[in-house]
């Protein structure tokens, strides 16, 4: 396994900004007219595997690969357990909180609209949890009142839709809540296993064992020990199987990627795909593919999709060290939620400005390559706030 000059792990980084690009162009297209289907996500009741579905969980495997490292290198720098613990809590805490607060970003009737509401959250989030540059972070009651800052907005829109009505309620957490709540298992999970391989596969076997149960009638939702289930959380196990995915993966790369002998590695990643393969076609004769179900046939064909993707990153990054082709949209690897922030803003200043598209930039293959562009100007946008010193990280 190789790192780059920064220390990081390349494929990881470049898996992620992939991944992140390609969030960006999803979460673009659905306004696009004359699009071939299969890009789309599937209907609530539809038997498909939409280019769409793949990309959420992708998102969790590459925060699963993370995890370990990002926990692993805390530890061999003399960080606690209790210390490691808190940090989790504390990550898991904010993208619970920025998830709520995105989704309950409604506006107010007579009121302050959803577009503003929204443009002082995202402007929270930014105060509370930006890596300021050193002129400003050395001087922490500076850091702390920004910080403060961003609480009292917050809290501000909070008590202000309750008084108008339209209280802050968990109908659904949000994207960055569900990655929170698959952040929290997968960390804590893997910081009681560590690095011990065999552990890691007999923990993923067990979430997703208790993702295939929750989609059984064996236990019915009024027995107590459904909380097991963690039938309160969106899509519950079958998120987290995705994110311990990706802890398995970067386990197993820790122990056998070498870029000298990079086929043992490579091949496990094939074989594990085979694998998830053989187990999507036989759960497919009990659940039809469907995300928004989160069926075990869904979490399996995409994973028999992710481990071998990843298999090739690693080979063109860190076997053929061909990176050059990623650079553009390498912003998105290490500044991932400043890139996943910036099009909120966007959408909600062209909103409020009256801006439209002409019609053709929002149809068919010419719409296509707009998304795209946006998606590349997002990323663009994001390394210009980082060169800034503009960067959100939790």
């Amino acid at each position: 396994m190789t790192a780059n000059n920064t220390g990081r792990i390349a494929s990881i980084d470049i898996f992620r900004a992939l991944t992140m690009f390609l969030m960006i162009f999803v979460n673009d297209i659905p306004s696009i007219k004359e699009i071939p289907h299969w890009l789309l996500h599937a209907e609530a009741t539809e038997d498909m595997l939409g280019f769409s579905d793949v990309i959420f969980p992708a998102f969790l495997f590459c925060m699963g690969m993370s995890a370990p490292i990002a926990i692993e290198t805390g530890l061999k720098k003399g960080k606690s357990i209790l210390d490691t613990i808190l940090h989790i809590l504390y990550r898991t805490v904010a993208l619970i909180v920025m998830g709520l607060c995105l989704h309950n970003s409604g506006g107010v009737a007579g009121g302050l609209s959803h577009q503003t509401i929204l443009l002082l959250m995202v402007a929270a989030f930014f105060l509370c949890f930006s890596v300021y540059p050193k002129s400003i972070s050395n001087k922490t009651y500076i850091t702390n009142a920004l910080k403060y800052v961003g609480v009292a907005i917050i809290a501000f829109i909070i008590i202000y839709k309750d008084i108008n009505g339209k209280p802050f309620k968990v109908s659904w957490w949000g994207i960055l809540s569900l990655i929170g709540w698959t952040y929290f298992i997968c960390s804590i999970v893997y910081l009681f296993i560590r690095d011990n391989i065999k552990k890691i596969a007999i923990a993923f076997c067990v979430i997703v064992a208790l993702s295939i149960l929750n989609h059984l009638p064996f236990i019915p939702a009024e027995y107590s020990c459904k909380w097991l289930f963690l039938s309160f959380v969106p899509f519950d196990w079958t998120l987290h199987a995705f994110g311990f995915a990706g802890v398995l993966c970067s386990v197993i790369m820790t122990k056998y990627a070498d870029a000298l002998k990079p086929m043992k590695f490579i091949s496990i990643m094939v074989n594990i795909g085979v694998g998830a393969l053989i187990l999507g076609v036989i759960t497919h004769s009990y659940w039809i593919i469907n995300k928004i179900q989160a069926t075990p046939s869904w979490l399996f064909y995409t994973l028999a999709i992710l481990f071998p993707l990843f298999g090739l990153i690693y080979w063109i990054s860190d076997v053929k060290r061909s990176t050059g082709v990623f650079n553009i949209i390498m912003p998105a690897g290490n500044a991932t939620l400043t890139c996943y922030m910036i099009p909120y803003i966007w959408y909600a200043i062209i909103q409020i400005a009256g801006l439209h598209y002409p019609g053709f930039m929002r149809t068919g293959v010419v719409g296509l390559l707009c998304s795209l562009l946006f998606s590349l100007v997002i990323i663009q946008i994001a390394r210009l706030l980082v060169k800034c010193s503009i960067k959100l990280k939790i």
